[in-house]
This record gives C-alpha cells, sequence and structure tokens, in this order.
C-alpha cells in the first residue's frame, strides 16, 4: 500500500503531469518499465496497463496493482462497464496509492468487446457516464476517460462531442482522446493503432468547444517537437505511446525541461546505472533479468553502440544467474564508442 506516498499529491499535481503521459500499454507499462520511465523523468504522468474490475476485485491485487512509491505520479487505468464492479476496483485500487483512475473507452481488442468495455464504450456514453459517476462516488483521485473519436461508420464530427458532453456532465473533466477512430469488426488490434487515419484537428477543435476540460491529444506522436506543438496549439496535455517505449531517451529524457520548466536531467547512461539497485533487488526476490532489461533495449536508439547494447542484453538477459553484470557489459558498448 502507498496510501502515505500520495496523500502528497494533490489534483493539481497530478493534471499538471498529464502536460505529457506515457500511454498506458497492454504487456509493455509494467511496473518495471514504469520505474525506469521515472528514471528519465521526474514529472510525466505514467500509466499501468489495462487491468479489468473483475481482476482486480477477485485477482492477485498485490501482483495486478502493486507498484513502486517512487513511480508517482502513477495512475491506474481500469477496464470495465459495470458501475458497481468499477466502483469497487476503483476503490481498491485507491488503497493502493494510484494518483488517478482512468477507465478504458479505447482498447478494441476482440477479448475486450466480448467484455463490453474498450472502444465499444464509444457507443453508449449513456452507460459510460453511468460507470465514472459511480467510480467518482468511490474515491478522491480524479476519474478520468480514455478514449477514441469513434467507432466503425460513426461520424466523429457528432459523436466525439456528445460523448465529451454526457460523460463530462457526470463530473469528469480529464480526458485523453486517441485520434483516430477504432474499427472493432476487420482489423487487429494492431491494425487500430495504424490503419485508420488520424484526425488532431478533431481533437483540437474539442478544445474549443470544451474549454473547462483538460484534453490530452494522443495518437502516432513520436517527438518533443510534436508534443510542443500541441500543447501551443491549445491542448492541455500531450499522451505518447510507443514512441515512448521504443525510443524513451529521445521522448522522456528532455521533458522535464522542454515541457516542465525542470531543467535537472539525467543522461541514459546514469539511468543505467541507477536501474542496477532496482535490479538487485528484483533478482533477490526471486525475478529475472530479462523481465526488466526488455524495457531497457531502446535506451540507446539512434547513438553509436546501441546494437550492441540491444544485441548483448537480447542474448544473455535470460540466462540462468543472469544480474547487473549483464547490463554493466551491455553498457560498454556504448560508452567504449564514446570515448
Amino acid at each position: 500500500m502507498h496510501t502515505e506516498e500520495t496523500k502528497n499529491l494533490t489534483k493539481s499535481d497530478v493534471c499538471r503531469a498529464s502536460r505529457l503521459s506515457v500511454a498506458p500499454m497492454m504487456d509493455w507499462t509494467d511496473r518495471h518499465c514504469r520505474y525506469l520511465h521515472r528514471l528519465m523523468s521526474r514529472h510525466t504522468l505514467l500509466y499501468t496497463e489495462m487491468v479489468t474490475a473483475p481482476a482486480i476485485i477477485h485477482g492477485d491485487r498485490d501482483r495486478l496493482l502493486g507498484f513502486d512509491a517512487a513511480e508517482h505520479p502513477v495512475a491506474l487505468q481500469v477496464g470495465g462497464s459495470d458501475p458497481a464492479q468499477l466502483a469497487e476496483a476503483a476503490r481498491i485500487a485507491e488503497g493502493y496509492g494510484y494518483a488517478e483512475i482512468n477507465l478504458n473507452c479505447g482498447c478494441p481488442s476482440d477479448r475486450v468487446q466480448s467484455g463490453s468495455f474498450g472502444a465499444v464504450l464509444m457507443e453508449t456514453p449513456a452507460v459510460v457516464a453511468e460507470c465514472v459517476a459511480a467510480m467518482r462516488a468511490a474515491v478522491d483521485v480524479p476519474v478520468t476517460v480514455k478514449c477514441r473519436i469513434g467507432v466503425d461508420d460513426q461520424d466523429p464530427q457528432a459523436v466525439l462531442p456528445d460523448f465529451l458532453s454526457r460523460v463530462s456532465a457526470a463530473g469528469v473533466d480529464r480526458f485523453s482522446v486517441h485520434a483516430r477512430k477504432a474499427w472493432l469488426q476487420g482489423l487487429s488490434p494492431k491494425e487500430n493503432r495504424d490503419v485508420p487515419p488520424l484526425d488532431y484537428d478533431l481533437v483540437l477543435q474539442m478544445k474549443g468547444l470544451f474549454p473547462h476540460l483538460h484534453l490530452s491529444i494522443n495518437g502516432g506522436i513520436e517527438t518533443l517537437d510534436q508534443a510542443e506543438v500541441f500543447l501551443i496549439k491549445g491542448m492541455d496535455g500531450v499522451m505518447i505511446g510507443r514512441a515512448a517505449y521504443h525510443t524513451p531517451s529521445a521522448v522522456l529524457l528532455d521533458a522535464d525541461a522542454r515541457i516542465f520548466d525542470d531543467p535537472t536531467g539525467r543522461s541514459a547512461e546514469e539511468v543505467v546505472h541507477l536501474m542496477l539497485p532496482y535490479i538487485d533487488n528484483h533478482i533477490a526476490a526471486g525475478g529475472r533479468l530479462g523481465q526488466i532489461t526488455r524495457h531497457m533495449l531502446g535506451l540507446f536508439q539512434g547513438r553509436p553502440g546501441a546494437r550492441g547494447w540491444r544485441r548483448h542484453l537480447s542474448e544473455n538477459a535470460h540466462t540462468d544467474g543472469a544480474g547487473p553484470e549483464v547490463v554493466l557489459a551491455a553498457l560498454e558498448n556504448v560508452t567504449r564508442l564514446a570515448a
């Protein structure tokens, strides 16, 4: 439980942190990934992978919800469409110390559709409003929503403002909008991240229609340059997904200086050394090196030695007994060329 640490985070702190956030990504933004990202940016808002409300209520809560206090500010993304279940899940999550509870209304996977949550909820804003109202009544931390601009044959120009209007009437004032439709029929989840065209202008229009809402834009954003442009154009926040994972140094190492006016920063090499005690503790608790280093492969992307870094970790991190010495040996591929 991390309730004490969370008490120091006000709603305005979390809101400010969401000027830049790393998107919730299944199989990627686990606790090890978030610990790494936090070492790279003190201020960026981090999200968990999506966890379903039934899993939180009935599953292994410490495994699903546990996190290191150093990850703050960190938000939990939940999936579901039953108001009572979501309220109970939010209550449990608040007890673990999350700074925000985010409802997934954007995931297009078949498994999510069959559970009547994720992007399919774009078709039923009244249900979403009921869900977030129940969650807000159950917790004191902010309840937010991540959504698409529409699904299938919906007209986003009509659907998105209606969705934002109805859901915000239930008390949600912060949304992250993935600027693509989700095609629930005919496209895989992977294709849904690339194939539907981006409509940034529509999301920018929503800020004009709903000036009182805090709106973050998401989808296809790869650089801090792009993020700064969206902030200049009036968006309250920018959420970056795959680029923050695959090229974390390019996105996160300069984020504090450029987005949050905090000039104190670290190098990728410093981050690697700061990860070593965390790796030691994980291995001492029975974990394996590869569970952490898989998130570190892109740290030196674009720099001399990056290929050697990746290769050494990929070939050695999964061997029995592998520990910090494997990481240090991999790092030599970079530092040797930088000397």
